[in-house]
């Protein structure tokens, strides 16, 4: 993975979390955040799989969480320290779809990750994704609300048919 690409994986999994927050301590709050990173990591490959990509994403920005934002009702609380919502300028829109998409989607999911291996050896590995790809009882309970599809469907619909067609470019020659 490209180390310029953890600041933005990091703070798109926060929104994921903040939006969707886990339910049962510590340990469902752990569960929830390795999912929301695992989904995060592999829409960031996908997006970004290039150096120059990231670099192209270094200068121009994620563009940060405030669509996302009012999207989902919480444009209206922030902090009133604006340093504690810094954070929030690192959050890919994109990504948080995306990663909606995986989470909800099992059918999306298991062809995000194929695409990683086929990438290289510095792709990524499915053993590595496993918490996104087969989840057990403990991670689905973690995540009940992160992984609803009614529920993040504002925020997975808003890229659906860019990953969709980054999945398989060829589909959109046959429609």
């Amino acid at each position: 993975m490209h180390t310029d690409l953890s600041p933005v994986i990091a703070a798109t999994a926060q929104w994921l979390l903040r939006a969707y927050p886990a339910s049962g301590g510590a340990l469902a709050d752990a569960l929830c955040e390795a999912q929301a990173r695992q989904a995060v990591t592999v829409a960031a490959r996908l997006r970004y799989p290039t150096p120059m990509d990231v670099a192209l994403l270094g200068v121009a920005g994620p563009g940060g969480s405030a669509r996302l934002d009012w999207i989902t009702g919480a444009d209206g609380a922030t902090s009133a320290d604006p340093d504690a919502e810094a954070w929030r300028t690192w959050v890919d829109e994109v990504l948080a779809s995306w990663a909606a998409c995986l989470l909800t989607d099992p059918a999306l999911a298991g062809p995000a990750v194929g695409a990683l291996a086929k990438g290289g050896p510095s792709a990524g590995t499915p053993v590595e994704f496993r918490r996104l790809l087969a989840p057990d009882e403990a991670d689905r309970r973690a995540a009940a609300l992160l992984r609803h599809p009614d529920l993040v469907a504002p925020v997975a619909s808003l890229h659906h048919a860019q990953l969709v067609a980054r999945l398989d470019p060829g589909q959109a020659l046959v429609a």
